[in-house]
Parts: structure tokens; C-alpha cells; sequence
């Protein structure tokens, strides 16, 4: 399912429901202008269809426990598929390792990592080094403030209501 089987008002849903996942249906059907059975089975195709991939909350972790975010660049001495699937395997096993993507560039990862303190930090980056899988070297940043957190991506552009490109 691409942008063109998605009308404006699927587009919307979504838009919506990215901003509050908690929002009700009734509530949800009234900003999208459908009826409440409507709108029910469009979010319902929306998430049978994997557009909709889950709900969550979003936690401030720093006023449960001590937190500090590390943005971690690693790069891998060479380019094999079987390191990146060792890595792979290796922080999907790591509950510290909460985000982990796969980039281009001068870099092949950008891990987002929750510990205790920086002295955890180094703990979490000698196993990321310390592994058979090729890490070169690890670059890592302290979050200091999150200016702008994620809180969904761009749908519908600008007054047009169209998708955006």
C-alpha cells in the first residue's frame, strides 16, 4: 500500500492518530468528518494493512530513573552482510539499545541508548566493540535536550491536503 491508495481522509486518520493514539473513535470520526462505524473500519484496514504498526506512550523516562541518552555512530571496518546480522542479533538483545538504524555515509549505525551514567555508557560501548562483528569504532553524543522529539512524520503538505512527496 502506497500514498495513491491512500485517500485524504486515510491520510488524515493517521495524521491524527499519530498526534493521540488515545483519541476515540467518536472523537476521531468527528475530525475526519465520518461516521463513528466509518472511520472504525478504515483505521481498522489501516492497521490489518501494517500502516498502523502500533500504539505507545510516550514516557519520560528521566522522572522514573537515572537516564542519559547516548546517540551512538558506529562504523564497521568492512562491509559484510554476516556483521551486520551478528550486530544485528547483538543489540536487538541489548534492552539499552532502544533505536537502532542502519544509515549511509561515513557512519553504518545510529543507536539511540538509554543508561545509568557514562560509566555504563563505556560498559555498553566494550561489548559493541568487544564483539566478532566488526565494529571499527563508536562515535557517541550525550543527548542534552530534546528540542523537538518525534512525534510523527509529515502526511499531508501544507494547505494543498495532498501527500507529500
Amino acid at each position: 500500500m502506497n500514498a495513491k491508495t491512500l485517500d485524504r481522509t486515510d491520510l488524515k486518520i493517521l495524521d491524527v492518530l499519530q498526534q493521540d493514539a488515545r483519541i476515540t473513535n467518536q472523537a476521531l470520526a468527528e475530525r475526519v468528518a465520518l461516521s463513528p462505524s466509518a472511520c472504525l473500519a478504515r483505521v481498522r484496514t489501516l492497521e490489518s494493512r501494517g500502516l498502523i504498526r502500533g500504539y505507545r506512550a510516550h514516557v519520560a523516562v528521566d522522572r522514573i530513573r537515572s537516564a542519559t541518552v547516548v546517540l551512538a555512530l558506529v562504523a564497521f571496518k568492512q562491509h559484510a552482510l554476516e556483521e551486520f546480522t551478528e550486530f544485528d542479533r547483538r543489540i536487538l538483545a541489548m534492552p539499552e539499545v532502544v533505536e537502532a538504524s542502519r544509515i549511509s555515509g561515513s557512519y553504518d549505525y545510529l543507536l539511540r541508548v538509554i543508561v545509568n551514567d557514562v560509566h555504563h555508557w563505556k560498559d555498553v560501548a566494550r561489548l559493541l566493540l568487544g564483539g566478532d562483528y566488526g565494529v571499527e569504532k563508536i562515535v557517541s553524543q550525550f543527548l542534552m535536550d530534546e528540542v523537538k522529539p518525534f512525534s510523527g512524520y509529515p502526511l499531508v503538505g501544507g494547505s494543498t491536503g495532498k501527500p507529500v512527496r
